[in-house]
């Protein structure tokens, strides 16, 4: 094992384990480290990404629903010179004749319901508060499970004992019926505030796991070297053990995102979130269901189906994101991946560098 920082050059400065005495000091100024900064976080990472289809795709889809979340921004906003730009219209009754099917009326090429509503304004319109919730669960469930599970995993002691205790008994606790208890008591309207309790209890189990992999971790041999070092227990969680769990964790991102998605939906198509408008997508699929009967009528079916379409294809492409940024955070690809692209690279030398202040 040893440890490296890239100097002005590129040459060998430092390698460790007993090699001081071969090692020479190189100055790198601010200029540089913000250089070589942008290369290894962004350059990089973006070209290893981007060289897989599953990336391209993943992200494709991803933006196409942030840009349907914008246009309905835009068209419902009232913040100065947007407040005459309606880019698709909100979903009103009224819109069109009721229960136009797909493609009969091209100015409303996915049909209406049963009220006139343009069926594509209800998908676009909900989409903003979607990825309000998605993004309010994910980041709250990965947050507090990265935290939980790595000190707990690498503090060990009486820490562990007691953050593992709390996982447990958070992950006793029935997901579903503890959320809809907390919405019937909270009737909450704020997405963000929807994802967060939708999510209430799903960094249980993830923390348990990671945790499980920082035990594994930290008794790796470079992890063992830094402490030997001296190097703080802080700076070791970010250099050497969060970026061997990054490939878990982007994953679980998109398992808790995959599940605001479908509770959400759930919670609004059975009734237990209240709705004033066409919100959701599960509402779109509970006022079908209620006032069309559209699980019985074949006529009415497309109300149902075209709101399953954002869920299904956001749910694809969040996976397929996942699935291809492996290779960014999976070590062992990443390094096979920078191999077959500069073969050169891993025969240079490791330098050492100290930085002028």
């Amino acid at each position: 094992m040893k440890r490296t920082d890239d100097t002005a050059d590129g040459s060998d400065a430092r390698t460790d384990g007993g090699m001081f005495s071969q090692s020479e000091i190189t100055q790198v100024t601010h200029k540089q480290r913000a250089q070589e900064w942008v290369n290894e976080s962004i350059t990089k990472p973006f070209h290893i990404a981007w060289s897989d289809w599953r990336t391209k795709i993943g992200l494709l889809i991803i933006f196409g629903f942030l840009g349907m979340g914008l246009v309905a921004w835009i068209s419902s906003s009232t913040w100065w010179l947007l407040d005459r730009l309606t880019l698709i219209e909100q979903p009103v009754a009224g819109q069109g004749e009721p229960r136009t099917q797909p493609f009969e009326d091209m100015s409303h090429p996915l049909g209406t319901d049963m009220s006139g509503r343009d069926m594509i304004s209800g998908v676009v319109h909900a989409t903003p508060t979607m990825i309000q919730m998605i993004l309010a669960g994910a980041v709250f469930t990965i947050i507090v499970a990265t935290i939980v599970g790595t000190v707990a995993g690498y503090k060990g002691g009486r820490t562990e004992t007691i953050l593992m205790t709390a996982s447990d008994i958070a992950m006793t606790i029935p997901g579903l019926p503890l959320v809809i208890v907390l919405v019937v008591l909270i009737e909450p309207q704020s997405p963000a505030l929807i994802g967060i309790i939708i999510t209430i209890n799903v960094w249980a189990g993830i923390a348990r796991t990671i945790h499980s992999q920082v035990l594994s971790l930290r008794e790796n041999s470079y992890v063992e070297a830094s402490r030997t070092m001296g190097i703080g227990t802080g700076t070791i969680i970010q250099k050497d053990v969060l970026p061997n769990l990054m490939p878990y964790i982007l994953v679980n991102f998109v398992f808790a995102s995959r599940r605001v998605i479908y509770d959400s939906v759930a919670l609004y198509f059975l009734g237990f979130l209240s709705f004033r408008g066409v919100e959701n997508w599960g509402v779109m699929m509970n006022l079908a269901y209620e006032n069309a009967s559209a699980l019985l009528n074949p006529n009415a079916t497309y109300m149902l189906v075209v709101p399953m379409l954002p869920i299904v294809i956001l749910s694809f492409g969040l996976m397929l994101f996942a699935q291809g940024t492996d290779r960014l955070f999976n070590p062992r690809v990443r390094t096979r991946h920078e191999g077959e692209t500069d073969p050169d690279e891993s025969d240079e030398p490791d330098p050492m560098t100290t930085v002028t202040q």
